[in-house]
């Protein structure tokens, strides 16, 4: 049995190029459109994540998926902020089944 994501808004964090976590919050905070006072820091993403308030509008109804792309050049050069990031990521989406993560295995582009 699986779960219908369908329906879910699509944001993509495009990692490619990214090499160290203060790329990786800036991306985040892009893709995501973080408020200005978003702390670039791992609770600050987990705090993100899981506060449906700043999630766009349409994704509090429906539901969000986040696709992470380009991602396996920062998880080779830091591996132990990657592993961090998958932590964060998982944690996140097992806290709020409107949520889920996914890691894509193919380019960026």
């Amino acid at each position: 049995m699986s779960e219908d994501l369908a329906g879910r808004v699509v944001v993509t964090l495009d990692l490619d190029g990214v090499t160290d976590k203060a790329g990786l919050m800036d991306r985040a905070a892009r893709a995501l459109a973080l408020p200005g006072w978003f702390g670039r820091n791992w609770d600050a993403l987990a705090d993100s994540l899981g506060d449906e308030t700043l999630w766009p509008t349409e994704a509090v109804e429906r539901g969000m998926l986040i696709v992470v792309r380009g991602w396996q050049a920062y998880a080779q050069a830091r591996p132990e902020e990657w592993e961090i990031a998958e932590e964060v990521f998982a944690a996140s989406a097992a806290g709020r089944p409107a949520l889920d993560v996914a890691l894509a295995l193919g380019g960026s582009s």
